[in-house]
């Protein structure tokens, strides 16, 4: 059980982390100027966005499984609709969305304007990419929060109270359903 749940834990931190990682780090770093053009920096970041959205449908496809065997295991029976996959299921989704349409339709923008910033602000393909990019972004910041709130309801159900005596006697066993939903 403690395997199981590791390995939980493990796909959903890889995922968020990556996801923090990411908006934190990666995207400013590489439109910092450290570039000779946006356009590479684009093209950068387009690429890690890419291998991150593959690395989290991978590690929700383990989540997934992994949590409906601990629920089965912990006496809580196939609980493929616990809140908990809903949430991670809904990341999936807005992810596959955010890799296989949004982000197909704006390298297709991106191919047909060249360098990007060579072309008016007031181009009906710029603005359009600027709307994609916007829905990227709030489709990452969707993942990102139903991610947090996925994490929350694991540690929520796994955490273990503190007994008023400080005895191990106190406490609800480990396994018990209570810990799912």
């Amino acid at each position: 059980m403690t395997a199981l749940r590791f390995f939980m834990l493990l796909a959903l931190v890889i995922w968020i982390g990556g996801i923090i990682y990411f908006a934190a780090v990666v995207a400013p770093v590489v439109f910092s100027g450290i570039l000779p053009t946006r356009h590479m920096s684009g093209m950068i970041v387009s690429r890690v966005l890419t291998t991150l959205h593959w690395m989290g449908i991978v590690c929700g496809g383990v989540f997934l499984v992994l949590s409906v065997m601990e629920s089965y295991y912990a006496g809580a029976g196939w609980q493929a609709t616990a809140l908990r996959n809903v949430f991670v299921f809904g990341m999936i989704v807005a992810t596959l969305f955010s890799q296989l349409v949004v982000a197909v339709k704006m390298e297709a923008l991106r191919a047909q304007m060249g360098e990007i910033d060579s072309v008016a602000a007031t181009d009906p393909r710029r603005i359009a990419f600027d709307r994609l990019h916007q829905w990227s972004t709030s489709l990452e910041v969707l993942v990102l929060l139903l991610g947090l709130a996925a994490l929350w309801m694991v540690a929520r159900h796994w955490s273990i109270p503190f007994s008023t005596a400080g005895s191990a006697q106190n406490l609800p066993p480990r396994s018990s359903s209570a810990f799912h939903s």
